[in-house]
């Protein structure tokens, strides 16, 4: 049984030593993989360099940084969803505020719907809302600000 299962005999420093190990070589793999998808090469030493840095994982700045990328993807969506639903509209339409405001309270959720595709939808969460509301408004403050750029007057 053992001579077909040689690693129920290593002892916890072979096994810790072993997936060290492992990690080196996934490490190197990714960093050959980028070297040959960008054309980027890095010097060999260097990156054992980098690699031999013990590197703390910040559970804080991962969690922030994924909810602003989830932020902005969302918001993406939604835009996307938003000018598909108004470039459909005829010139000359009368539309009315309440149109609007449905219009863009459909394309929130298929904003979060096409976000959470792989979980059930019954339950939104306020806070993935409350960063697109955040967004909007600061989309539309932003705007407002290259408009004002642009139709200043040059001094």
């Amino acid at each position: 049984m053992n001579d077909e299962m040689p690693w129920v005999n290593l002892t916890q420093e072979e096994v810790e030593e072993l997936r060290n190990k492992k990690h080196t070589l996934t490490e190197y793999g990714k960093q050959r993989l980028k070297e040959m998808t960008t054309g980027e090469l890095m010097d060999t030493e260097k990156f054992q360099e980098e690699l031999s840095k013990q590197k703390v994982f910040d559970a804080d700045k991962f969690a922030e940084e994924n909810s602003k990328v989830r932020s902005v993807r969302i918001l993406d969506r939604y835009n996307q969803f938003y000018n598909t639903e108004v470039s459909g509209l005829t010139w000359g339409t009368h539309i009315t505020p309440e149109f609007q405001q449905a219009m863009a309270l459909e394309c929130m959720l298929d904003a979060l719907r096409y976000e959470n595709l792989n979980h059930e939808f019954d339950v939104v969460s306020t806070a993935d809302i409350n960063a697109l509301i955040e967004d909007l408004y600061q989309q539309g403050k932003d705007y407002l600000k290259r408009v004002e750029k642009t139709w200043s007057p040059k001094e």
